[in-house]
């Protein structure tokens, strides 16, 4: 066992010393996570950017606005543009000198509005217009309960107590859609992050079947089995070798994605349980890619190739809730469809163990079959003239 363990990290050590490896498994993955998340995901806190002079407008609009859960961030003018262009905030809002004394004198409150490119500026900025009426009406009770002989304080307290009392009107908006339901509290980063563990787990595996090749066209092969190896030892620490590229590919996706990113994974266990049964599957079929060809770039490009197809048939590239029935049934021939789902039932339903026996089961199917048919064509190309 112990000889297994050591060809294993021999073909873990050849797989990173390949500098385009490096890139390709630690930092394109988080690349296109941070893609998926800027240009589609959901759940991002509003920015604002206020300018202006320290004034009770400023104080009064700054807390409005953090009442309603937006990030408010004091800044200079230069400063809030810079931000509103590079997309760090959503709006930025002018408070001018004469924006604070009509405020002070409870006359018309005009702001200048900034509103950035990203999709959700312009809800932003209603609610920016929303928080100042809602401060220029709050002011006019105040001045009209003053006139009547109330000082200010008496005035706000009045305000504050009569809000408390009465229940303001309520607008509960309720998405009938079952794809808006499905999607509903997942994270900006959290459906990217799980897509491309299943992508790049397989994705990587395939391309570095190559090695494979490379290990019986150099000796190392050869030379592995001139010692007093076996060659059930030889073919055990080369599937070792699979499985430990795909599982730290996978496990590496899915801690930088969390401390980068703050993706839920839901329950932690079950969605390493998946990804560790996914790469069971993807390294029986890096086995069987780099045992039936003899060409290392052939291997690389039909294992990139390969890849992408799967990945895209089977929802790890665009959601199976947005397939057509009968496209989606067929994403089910692939390994990738049963693994997305077994992560979505975790990471949106909180999925128990039993929730996601069946996915699992045939994933364990799926590496089952290939992994014997990996070690069966790999015994084979070890004994053929290459």
């Amino acid at each position: 066992m112990r000889t297994t363990f050591a060809i294993a990290g021999v073909e873990l050590r050849r797989f990173f010393k390949d500098r385009s490896n490096v890139f390709f498994a630690l930092v394109f993955p988080l690349l296109i996570v941070l893609l998926i998340g800027a240009q589609f995901g959901g759940g991002s806190t509003s920015r604002i950017a206020l300018v202006g002079p320290d004034s009770a407008l400023r104080a009064a609009l700054a807390a409005e606005l953090e009442d309603e859960d937006i990030d408010v961030t004091i800044a200079g003018a230069d400063d809030m543009r810079e931000l509103v262009a590079r997309g760090r905030a959503d709006v930025g809002v002018l408070l001018g000198d004469q924006a604070a004394a009509a405020y002070d004198d409870g006359s018309d409150l005009q702001l200048q509005v900034i509103a950035g490119s990203q999709a959700q500026s312009q809800v932003v900025a209603q609610q920016v217009s929303t928080a100042a009426q809602n401060l220029t009406t709050e002011l006019g009770q105040v001045i009209a309960l003053t006139t009547a002989g109330l000082d200010a304080d008496a005035a706000r307290t009045a305000l504050g107590i009569a809000r408390a009392v009465v229940s303001p009107p309520r607008l509960e908006v309720v998405n009938a859609s079952e794809i808006a339901q499905e999607f509903s509290g997942l994270g900006q980063f959290d459906y990217g992050a799980g897509a491309e563990v299943i992508l790049f787990v397989f994705l990587t595996s395939l391309s570095g079947s190559a090695t494979l090749i490379q290990s019986r066209r150099l000796g190392v092969t050869r030379r592995t089995l001139a010692a007093p190896v076996s060659t059930a030892q030889a073919v055990g620490g080369l599937a070792i070798g699979r499985l430990a590229i795909a599982a730290f590919q996978g496990a590496y996706i899915m801690a930088a994605s969390t401390l980068l990113f703050g993706v839920d994974w839901g329950n932690l266990a079950l969605a390493l349980l998946v990804m560790v049964t996914f790469a069971l599957v993807a390294a029986g079929a890096a086995m069987v890619l780099g045992s039936v060809l003899d060409n290392a770039a052939a291997a690389s490009g039909v294992g990139v190739g390969l890849g992408l197809v799967l990945a895209a048939l089977g929802g790890a590239m665009y959601p199976l809730e947005f397939f057509p029935d009968t496209l989606r049934t067929v994403a089910h021939v692939t390994p990738h469809a049963w693994a997305s789902e077994a992560l979505a039932e975790i990471q949106r339903h909180n999925g128990t163990l039993v929730d996601i026996l069946p996915q699992l089961g045939v994933l364990l199917a799926f590496a089952v079959v290939l992994l014997v048919l990996g070690s069966w064509t790999l015994r084979r190309s070890l004994a053929r003239a290459i």
